[in-house]
């Protein structure tokens, strides 16, 4: 890999604006994501985390207001025209939305809407767009690829229709992928297949992908790195390997207290996380985290902690300096 990150955000804040103000959805985020790297981002419902997604292909709506920096190879994509941002989506940043159905048009072909983007994008002709959608169809493992070209979204299978978008977005051969909540309206089986998929087909492509999740499990099964959000902000980055090994984020320890694990004796209870995520419009002073969190003292409830490295690639933004349970080192 590359050291030059693909994509840099900085400090970055997506809001709308509301009756009692301004409402962050996304609260000063930093990231960077390499070339060929696959970067989990998860966290609960209302975390911000598709606000994340949008934003870096200035997808939020017209209300939003954006404000800090996210280059593309060096590129600023924030304040950016329509045009420069047209030229970018799909062609070199592609995105796999939550629900298929919404992402494929009902009325159009499968093998119109795949082709539709690498025509206009690299200018192929009919033929040759054909020929690519068809190998695309046959390496996300669509079967009988020719007569799915012909049908329309819904005469497939939900599995199907996501395999579909995703050779959409690959089709053009971006450099990032995005993936919101990719298996999320799917059975678990069919869920398994497409992260087996989006893993084979990150090591042929080369792709940097960023995924995002509620399911911390789903991360441990293809992310390299892995960002956890909570109300709008990153409050624990580090490697999987280092995440699960010692959590250092009380919010980080109760989604990993919550996973089902397939080895060893299960326990009498899973974990679980008191409460409920809060209001992005009505934040608590202090740590946002702080009323659902066994750890807080008074400092949690009036100051915002920042992110903070605790070891070499592992940053948290927490004051509680204890060990968290028997997982903390």
């Amino acid at each position: 890999m590359s050291d030059a990150p693909l994509l840099a955000i900085r400090d970055l804040t997506v809001s709308y604006p509301a009756a009692s103000g301004a409402v962050r959805v996304v609260d000063d985020v930093s990231l960077d994501l390499a070339p060929g790297e696959f970067l989990g981002i998860v966290g609960e419902s209302g975390s911000g985390k598709t606000q994340l997604l949008l934003s870096l292909l200035g997808l939020n709506g017209p209300q939003a207001r954006l404000a800090g920096s996210v280059r593309y190879r060096g590129e600023e994509l924030i304040g950016a025209s329509q045009r420069t941002l047209a030229r970018l989506r799909g062609a070199r940043i592609g995105m796999i939305f939550q629900d298929p159905m919404t992402a494929l048009n009902p009325y159009l072909t499968v093998g119109t809407q795949l082709t539709e983007g690498v025509r206009h994008h690299q200018g192929l002709e009919r033929r040759a767009a054909r020929r690519r959608a068809l190998e695309l169809l046959d390496a996300v493992q669509v079967p009988e690829a020719r007569q799915r070209f012909s049908q329309h979204p819904h005469e497939l299978s939900g599995g199907m229709r996501q395999r579909v978008v995703i050779a959409m977005t690959l089709i053009c051969e971006p450099d990032i992928v995005l993936a919101d909540e990719p298996t999320t309206a799917l059975d678990v089986t069919v869920q398994a297949q497409i992260l087996t998929l989006l893993r084979e087909l990150r090591a042929r492509t080369r792709a940097a992908l960023i995924l995002v999740t509620h399911d911390l499990g789903v991360i441990a099964e293809v992310a390299d790195r892995v960002a956890v959000m909570y109300a709008g902000r990153i409050v624990e980055q580090a490697s999987v390997e280092r995440l699960f090994a010692h959590p250092r984020h009380p919010y980080t320890e109760g989604l990993r207290r919550s996973i089902v694990e397939l080895e060893g004796s299960p326990p009498a209870r899973l974990g679980g996380i008191k409460g409920n995520p809060p209001d992005p419009a009505a934040l608590p002073p202090g740590c946002a985290f702080a009323p659902r969190c066994s750890y807080a003292f008074e400092r949690c409830r009036r100051e915002q902690p920042p992110l903070a490295e605790v070891a070499p690639g592992h940053a948290r933004a927490c004051f509680h300096e204890g060990p968290l349970g028997a997982s903390d080192p």
